[in-house]
C-alpha cells in the first residue's frame, strides 16, 4: 500500500498526518474544529483512504493557521505516497450531487500547485468552521501535493451541503488521479519528462 507520513511542526501549529492511498475509508481525525473533522472525515470515507490526523493550533489567535497547515500537511502526505508518480492517472474529476447542491472537483497532480475555488459562500461560518479557510485548505493542499485543485458549486442553497459535496467530490476526483493505470503502467504521465 501507498502511504504517507508527514510532521509539521510550525510556531503556529504542530499536524500529523497519515494516509494510505489504497486504504478502507478508515479514520481517526481530531483538529480541534469539529466541522472540519467531519469533512476530512467524509474525505477519508468517499476516497477510500486510510486517515489520520492530529493538529494541534492556536485556535485562540484565530483558526487560519490550522486549516492553511493542516491542507498543506494533508498534500505532503498525498505527494510522499505517490512517490515518483510513475503509472498513476495524474487527473481526475467528479460531479457530486447533494439534496439541493452540485459541486464539482477535478484535481491534476502534475507537479504545478495552483487552486481554483468558488463556493458561493454567503455565511461567515459553517458549523464551527470559518468558511473563508475552506479556500485556504484546498490552496494548502495544492501547494503541499504540488497539483491543481479546482473546486467549483455550481448551484445550491444550504453552505454545509456547499462545503460538504466540495470535499466529497474532492476525494473522488483525487482517489481517480492517484489510481494506477494499468495501461500507463511504469509510464510517467508527462511529455516533459518530469512531474
Amino acid at each position: 500500500m501507498r502511504r504517507g507520513v508527514i510532521d509539521r511542526q510550525t510556531t503556529e501549529t504542530r499536524i500529523r498526518v497519515r494516509i494510505g492511498l489504497e486504504g478502507r475509508g478508515r479514520y481517526q481525525v481530531t483538529t480541534g474544529i469539529r466541522f472540519l473533522d467531519h469533512m476530512l472525515e467524509l474525505f477519508a470515507r468517499h476516497g477510500a483512504f486510510d486517515l489520520e490526523v492530529a493538529a494541534e493550533g492556536d485556535l485562540d489567535v484565530d483558526q487560519h493557521h490550522t486549516v492553511e497547515d493542516l491542507g498543506i500537511a494533508l498534500g505532503e502526505a498525498v505527494s510522499q505516497a505517490l512517490g515518483t508518480r510513475r503509472g498513476i492517472n495524474r487527473a481526475g474529476y467528479f460531479v457530486m450531487p447533494m439534496d439541493e447542491t452540485l459541486a464539482v472537483a477535478a484535481i491534476d497532480l502534475g507537479g504545478r500547485p495552483h487552486a481554483a475555488v468558488d463556493l458561493k459562500l454567503k455565511v461567515a461560518k459553517v458549523g464551527d468552521l470559518q468558511a473563508e479557510l475552506v479556500h485556504d485548505f484546498f490552496e494548502g493542499f495544492a501547494i503541499g501535493a504540488r497539483g491543481n485543485v479546482h473546486v467549483k458549486v455550481l448551484y445550491g442553497r444550504s453552505s454545509h451541503h456547499h462545503v460538504e459535496a466540495v470535499f466529497k467530490a474532492f476525494a473522488r476526483a483525487l482517489r481517480v488521479a492517484c489510481s494506477k493505470d494499468t495501461q500507463l503502467a511504469r509510464a510517467l504521465p508527462s511529455t516533459k519528462g518530469i512531474i
